[in-house]
């Protein structure tokens, strides 16, 4: 495994796209993104508001696929993974209910999408990508913007990240069978754990709080993510 990112210290100024925005075009289309697609389906909370306005979302697609970046679906970003719809990232986040002092998990680095807007609202965000090529790329993109509250790590997610745990929070970006254990085990009392529970082509997208006496959970509604694969997961290529 491979463990990479920058520490920043606390209450300092982690996000300055200097490359994120070449032209008016793309501010003018993430706007009406986050008024058609985020804001008019009830995602109310300012901090998801202003994060889903600030990242770059084109950046995190190929060249040729920057044009549909702001549409109202998923995108293909190689590998057989998706970038996930713009409203599905902007849901998950504002049901982690997340603070600037949150540390947060993600299992799933893919684009790297919604890791920077994790990013944008909490202290520090540790992700892993189990897909070698997806790791190296976002790896990359995170330096380029200037994401040093984002620490990245290729290994497979579905064990978490024991060394750094407890968490905050901690988000499934692809379909599980069942919710690992040892996830839970990782999520800190009052923490707060959003991830996809299903079969390989559907699932409920599942909120789980911990507290002194246990874990509860509810369902946000039916969603369809690509499977979760490793040793707490699917079986897979």
């Amino acid at each position: 495994m491979f463990m990479s990112g920058f520490l920043t210290k606390r209450g300092s100024t982690v996000k300055h796209h200097s490359m994120a925005d070449s032209g008016h075009t793309y501010d003018r289309r993430r706007e009406e993104m986050v008024k058609r697609q985020i804001e008019a389906r009830n995602i109310f909370d300012p901090l998801v508001l202003g994060a889903m306005r600030r990242v770059p979302r084109h950046l995190f697609v190929s060249e040729a696929l920057r044009h549909k970046a702001y549409e109202d679906h998923p995108l293909p970003i190689g590998e057989q993974q998706t970038i996930s719809q713009p409203f599905i990232v902007a849901e998950m986040t504002q049901a982690l209910e997340l603070t600037p002092e949150d540390r947060v998990l993600e299992i799933g680095t893919g684009s790297g999408y919604q890791a920077a807007v994790l990013a944008e609202i909490a202290y520090r965000v540790y992700t892993i990508e189990r897909l070698h090529p997806l790791y190296r790329r976002t790896r990359k993109l995170f330096d380029v913007l200037q994401y040093h509250n984002i620490v990245t790590r290729y290994s497979d997610g579905t064990m978490g990240w024991k060394e750094e745990s407890p968490f905050d929070a901690i988000i499934v970006t692809a379909g599980a069978p069942r919710i690992p254990d040892i996830l839970l085990s990782q999520l800190s009392v009052g923490g707060r754990m959003i991830i996809p529970v299903g079969n390989q082509y559907t699932q409920d997208l599942i909120k789980i709080i911990k507290d002194e006496r246990g874990s509860h959970q509810v369902s946000l509604g039916g969603c369809r993510f690509v499977k979760l694969v490793g040793e707490e997961g699917w079986s897979g290529p």
